[in-house]
């Protein structure tokens, strides 16, 4: 690599600066700031996820105001993660050519706009908020960026590590739903969408300004795909088509893994049970995937993240099945832990995959890439499930479809453990 005597971008890797490794150990790039930056992004993504709750918890008053179609809210919401997934894949590109920081600043920027938008009322109105700016702009500046920027900094514990950061959605979603379902009750929808926009920015930016260093130099790699020196393979397989499959799995099972987040309260309405109470099993949903997730990085670090996905899928599956037994509020309650424990290892699992299999230098591409499809999968599962309620009238149809789901997804990674197992023993 050329040195150039020039002022090095704001996030371009630099040496770190720590005591060397014992003689004959490699020398670990982690540090006290790889957590200081890992803690500060699981904040950042933890205000900039708040935004879509505010329509999750008031999806009944805001279907209500805008026609009566839960459809509406729904679909609001469901753009807002499309749009943040596809976004991230351009956003990545970006953060990697000019910073992350810049990219952190201006999706917080973009996200209270979209709030802003979203608050006027009208159903072209929320999915313009939601879908362009809150997404495609907003939430896309800081996901994939992050999840790469975050792994950068980590070589021992990147599961570790990736658990954390992509707990942010989940510390949203664990922290804001009470809060809003009171903000909601006292100042409405339209006013606690303009309050929480302002007040993300106002936390977002002094935080990107200020913790957001450029990360350590990274050892050389070995190229994971490399196998002969032909054409990049993963387990026998063309490198590309196992990154395919990957991401279709986690479309699949993203579709099941959104019903209940962006339905649980108004599901529990529709039981009789109240909004509050709701508002609270959607937190205690929430929390446990985050608590868990941290346990699920652990494990992750030392099983892999594939078989790491698979015993995540194997009991999101499970935990879903519930919902359709289950109708008091004891047994949801009960049924809510155990779907947050079930899915929370499944999306760092994913990333953590692909960071095992294929080199750094194309992270900043395959990452988003697997984003788009977990977030295209979000926003399918939350429209659809709103989409099938306004046709029956009840959820027990999109459940039994987010089961369904589930068990392709099941089926796919088993393929890929099993090719994997099986190219191990062969090599």
């Amino acid at each position: 690599m050329t040195t150039h005597d020039i002022e090095p971008r704001s996030d371009e890797p630099r040496p770190l600066e720590s005591a060397a490794a014992r003689p004959g150990e490699p020398r670990s790039i982690e540090s006290r700031a790889s957590w200081v930056v890992a803690s500060v992004s699981l904040l950042l993504l933890g205000m900039s996820f708040g935004g879509p709750w505010i329509t999750a918890v008031g999806l009944k008053e805001i279907a209500a105001d805008t026609g009566g179609a839960r459809s509406v809210p729904s679909l609001a919401v469901s753009l807002a993660l499309f749009g943040g997934a596809v976004g991230g894949m351009l956003m990545g590109r970006i953060a990697n050519s000019y910073g992350i920081r810049w990219t952190v600043i201006f999706g917080a920027v973009m996200i209270a706009i979209g709030l802003f938008i979203s608050s006027l009322g009208a159903p072209w109105q929320l999915y313009l908020g939601h879908g362009l700016f809150m997404g495609a702009l907003g939430n896309a500046g800081l996901n994939a960026p992050l999840f790469v920027y975050v792994s950068r900094w980590f070589d021992r514990r990147r599961g570790s590590a990736l658990a954390l950061i992509s707990s942010g959605g989940y510390l949203a979603g664990f922290v804001w739903p009470t809060i809003f379902e009171r903000s909601i009750a006292f100042f409405g929808w339209q006013w606690t969408m303009i309050g929480f926009g302002v007040f993300q920015l106002v936390l977002i930016v002094p935080l990107a300004i200020i913790f957001l260093k450029p990360p350590p130099d990274l050892p050389a790699e070995a190229a994971p795909l490399g196998e002969g020196g032909g054409r990049p393979k993963v387990f026998g397989w063309n490198g590309n088509l196992v990154f395919a499959m990957l991401a279709f799995a986690a479309f699949l099972c993203c579709v099941t893994m959104s019903m209940p987040q962006q339905h649980l309260v108004a599901f529990c309405s529709d039981l009789g049970i109240s909004a509050t109470i709701g508002a609270t099993m959607l937190s205690v949903l929430l929390g446990m995937g985050f608590f868990s997730r941290q346990g699920w990085g652990w494990l992750s670090d030392r099983l892999g993240g594939l078989l790491t996905a698979i015993f995540s899928s194997i009991l999101q599956c499970l935990a879903m099945s519930g919902f359709l037994f289950t109708q008091d509020m004891t047994g949801l309650f009960a049924v809510s832990i155990a779907f947050g424990l079930g899915f929370s290892a499944l999306i760092p699992a994913y990333v953590l995959t692909i960071r095992e299999l294929y080199p750094l230098s194309e992270a900043h591409w395959r990452v988003p890439g697997l984003l788009l499809l977990s977030g295209s999968g979000m926003a399918t599962g939350g429209w659809l499930a709103g989409y099938m309620y306004d046709i029956y009238g009840h959820y027990g149809p999109a459940f039994i479809t987010g089961v369904a789901f589930n068990i392709a997804n099941i089926a796919l990674l088993s393929m890929l453990l099993v090719r994997q197992r099986s190219h191990s023993y062969i090599r």
